[in-house]
């Protein structure tokens, strides 16, 4: 019988997080985290990264692993996570990944190999004649998740992805292949009416502001800049021409909603996609963390 791991996805700000948490409770588990920002450390408030309170003692992974102006890559989150997976299972434990970023949670539940990605230097060549705004417009339609970690003016690394994307394209391996088999990927996502989502968005965002985002995101500013790709994440990306006074901290938190709500939307869209995801429409006064918890095991138990 093949280990079972547990996936829970869904749009920012739906409750994956005190999901995950009740579900590690009942399942005597530890946390995997595939958020594409939370590996960052010191990146606290704008990451909605939980605390030693939020975690209830529960065990997290691939969170706080590389400074901000580190490069990071999907490969290295794979082979991060499956370390984590394996080390959990074999001390008896079950994996609970969670999180919002797509490819991320495609990189363990389907076999996206990172590794033979050819050049081409013809597609290369022609990229390299275009100026970088226009090619970073490009990756933000193909992998909206790539383009929140790599500085748009960082041409290299925008056409490299550009690259791999063609060729995974080309392989049918991008987005959705062959699926991995190894484990038995108990899948669940969390969603609510639109509505709702958008007003927990803007609520989570005064509360992030209230809980010092912006100190937070001025002393990150100033320590690293705005050329890291850490700093070009939603939460801090909004308040650079704030610093720089070009916008007034007013419209700064209005961009900061627009474009989490706007990202909340891609997540829907992306995951969407996945048949293998059993939905769970979790209401303002619908369904508790405790009671999705014991539904998501019960899930687990019906595969047996």
């Amino acid at each position: 019988m093949k280990e079972r791991v547990y996936v829970i996805v869904g749009p920012t700000a739906s409750g994956k997080t005190a999901a995950a948490v009740k579900l590690a409770k009942r399942m005597d588990g530890e946390v995997v985290s595939a958020d594409s920002m939370q590996i960052y450390c010191d990146m606290n408030i704008g990451t909605a990264k939980p605390d030693q309170k939020e975690m209830q003692g529960v065990v997290h992974h691939m969170i706080d692993i590389v400074s901000p102006d580190a490069a990071y890559s999907v490969a290295m989150f794979q082979r991060g996570a499956f370390g984590w997976i394996r080390d959990i299972v074999k001390r008896g434990k079950t994996p609970i990944v969670v999180g919002g970023t797509g490819l991320y949670i495609n990189s363990l539940t389907y076999r996206l190999d990172f590794t033979e990605t050819a050049h081409d230097p013809e597609f290369r060549a022609l990229l390299e004649k275009r100026e970088p705004a226009s090619l970073h417009r490009e990756l933000a339609q193909a992998d909206s998740e790539a383009a929140l970690r790599i500085h748009p003016h960082d041409k290299k690394r925008i056409i490299r992805r550009l690259e791999i994307l063609r060729h995974q394209k080309e392989r049918g391996s991008y987005s959705f292949g062959v699926l991995n088999d190894d484990y038995d990927f108990i899948m669940s996502g969390l969603t609510m009416e639109r509505a709702l989502l958008y007003d927990r968005i803007e609520r989570r965002v005064d509360q992030m502001m209230e809980r010092g985002l912006l100190e937070e995101a001025r002393s990150l500013f100033q320590k690293y800049g705005d050329a890291p790709a850490s700093m070009q994440a939603i939460g801090y990306k909004e308040f650079i021409p704030y610093f720089m006074g070009s916008i007034s901290l007013e419209e700064a938190v209005g961009l900061l909603k627009r474009n989490t709500r706007r990202y909340a939307k891609r997540q829907l869209t992306w995951f969407r996609r996945d048949q293998r995801i059993r939905w769970y429409d979790v209401q303002e006064n619908g369904i508790t963390a405790t009671e999705l918890a014991k539904q998501l095991s019960e899930q687990g138990r019906d595969k047996k």
